[in-house]
């Protein structure tokens, strides 16, 4: 006998390209294109390097209440931790315990299944409508849990809050997860829908609205009874999850309202701009409420676009699986100036 045959074996979650190559315009991996809020900076410049040696507060509570501010909800409706995916998978090993299987769509957020897979949780991928949409009724089957991601992702499709709400109040008896990454580009969120049902999580991150994904920050809101569980499973993984510089310049970011006002609404106007463009020189896709655009030329292969944009320095990311988006490309918005250089250089092939 092996020792390799107790190992737990998993095919891992392929994350964006992170290039070491200078001048790249990245356009792959969603991060916001403009730089933190000044808050943060001035923080920054504040910090007191020697409470380096000593460990973060456990409870985060400087980063908690701040959020809790933020949104008007009490410290006791959120939990942070190191970005949205360890709340995600940390909120899988907790709620997902059934032996019946826990759904979500065939093309959504691509961890989802690695998760599932990890903690040898069973789930069933539900197919999207053709044009990426989401069916509520869909959801309405026998199962273990719900997670749907809202905009979905790597799609940029949103589902109205009514949807939402139909898919949560069908599900009852589970944990329903609905994951916000993107939600402040153009979505209506189902935070207000925490009061009401007791079984909703909502998980947002600092990794793209906040301009901080090298902080790796994420946080959920739920009702009390629920963060409590959340938080007995974290405390029972590691006690101090979230270290101080992600603790205190998360806090400051959360309290510079007109900073992140200002710059989401900057890569949405540029994003619908981009729309045009990218019509114009017949490209195809859904009504994007994120801060990318997936898109595909039905004249042209995704990867023979994606290959030439690449040898001109620009990066966008491309899935090979499922086939039925093989030939897409998720375009994260950038700058103004980086996007009149993907639209340039697409004008060559296109």
């Amino acid at each position: 006998m092996s020792w390799e045959e107790n190992v737990r074996k998993v095919v891992p979650y392929t994350p964006g390209e992170q290039p070491k190559i200078k001048n790249i315009i990245k356009l792959n991996t969603n991060e916001n294109p403009y730089p933190p809020a000044p808050s943060v900076y001035k923080a920054y410049e504040e910090t007191e390097l020697d409470d380096y040696r000593k460990y973060p507060d456990p409870t985060c509570s400087i980063l908690v209440d701040s959020i809790a501010s933020f949104y008007g909800v009490k410290k006791e409706n959120v939990f942070v931790g190191v970005g949205s995916d360890d709340v995600l998978s940390m909120a899988f090993l907790t709620f997902f315990n059934s032996d019946k299987p826990i759904l979500f769509p065939d093309i959504t957020y691509s961890f989802y299944d690695v998760w599932a897979d990890l903690y040898r949780i069973p789930y069933k991928q539900i197919p999207l409508n053709e044009d990426f949409t989401i069916d509520p009724a869909d959801y309405h089957a026998e199962n273990g849990g719900v997670v749907i991601a809202n905009p979905n992702a790597p799609t940029g499709v949103k589902l109205g809050l009514e949807a939402i709400e139909d898919i949560i109040k069908s599900n009852p008896d589970v944990v329903v997860i609905v994951d916000e990454a993107y939600v402040d580009f153009g979505a209506e969120t189902a935070l207000p829908l925490i009061d009401k049902y007791d079984n909703l999580l909502v998980v947002r991150t600092y990794s793209k609205s906040r301009s901080l994904a090298g902080l790796r920050i994420g946080y959920a809101f739920g009702c009390e009874k629920l963060i409590k569980y959340l938080s007995d499973a974290k405390f029972s993984f590691n006690s101090y999850t979230m270290n101080m510089p992600s603790l205190t310049l998360g806090a400051a970011a959360m309290k510079d309202k007109e900073y992140f006002e200002e710059t989401t609404a900057k890569v949405v106007a540029t994003r619908e701009r981009v729309k045009i463009q990218l019509k114009e020189l017949g490209f195809e896709f859904g009504d994007s409420a994120t801060n990318f655009i997936f898109a595909r030329h039905p004249k042209m292969a995704g990867k023979e676009i994606f290959d030439y944009l690449r040898a001109h320095d620009i990066i966008v990311r491309r899935f090979n699986k499922p086939e039925r988006i093989s030939e897409y490309l998720r375009i994260s918005i950038g700058t103004d100036e980086e996007m009149d250089t993907l639209i340039s250089v697409l004008k060559e092939i296109v």
